[in-house]
């Protein structure tokens, strides 16, 4: 048993493992929803009630990896019907294009703020690390899933369109009081870190032929 057991089908497919990830996905989607509550109420009350379903970008994009991931637990054969597969599709690259952007959103502008004199409490340590397996765990099962190029042209629309959304309109999520004089450079990085994302899906979904074959 090597190192390339650690990220193999074999084990990150195991039910064995596969049941406390959904155990900590499913509370901690739960919760997230939670962090953006007044977020949420500030945005339903002051602005078009459509925006409010661009504002709670982490735990829609934990949502969609968990349901996708649950989706291939469930059901591990490719789909038959073409409209199922285009939505299992769409749903398999939100997941992982968003928990990629996302996850290292979070965690870098959380040190820009450290940088610039925000302190890091218990809580940004405990952001930063969710946030950052977010990360991680999409790409691992990427290879796993079977979205294709229109799926993937799908969830970089969709994640172009909640950058455009946030920073035209000011939903973007809250940031460290340090940066509130940095919102010009935080949009330039988030629409790079999008792009960054659909290309680092992409890769990962046609990384190994294992996640197809095995």
């Amino acid at each position: 048993m090597g190192l390339r057991f650690l990220w193999s089908r074999a084990l990150l497919m195991h039910p064995s493992l596969l049941w406390p990830m959904m155990i900590i996905y499913i509370p901690g989607t739960v919760y997230g929803y939670y962090w953006y509550k007044d977020q949420l109420n500030s945005t339903w009350n002051n602005h078009p009630h459509w925006q409010i379903v661009f504002v709670p970008d982490s735990p829609t994009a934990s949502l969609w990896f968990a349901l996708a991931v649950l989706w291939l637990w469930i059901s591990p054969e490719p789909t038959r019907h073409g409209w199922i597969r285009g939505i299992r599709g769409v749903l398999e690259a939100l997941g992982v294009v968003t928990s990629v952007k996302y996850g290292v959103w979070a965690t870098a502008i959380i040190l820009a703020g450290y940088a610039q004199g925000t302190p890091l409490d218990g809580a940004s340590w405990m952001l930063m690390i969710g946030h950052t397996a977010m990360a991680v765990c999409a790409l691992l099962y990427a290879r796993f899933f079977r979205f294709g190029a229109v799926a993937l042209l799908v969830a970089a629309a969709w994640t172009f369109l909640n950058d455009t959304v946030d920073y035209a309109f000011g939903v973007f999520p809250y940031l460290p009081d340090t940066l509130d004089d940095d919102i010009a450079a935080v949009c330039v990085f988030t629409v790079a870190l999008t792009a960054f994302s659909v290309a680092a899906a992409g890769a990962a979904r046609y990384l190994s032929a294992e996640g197809r074959t095995g």
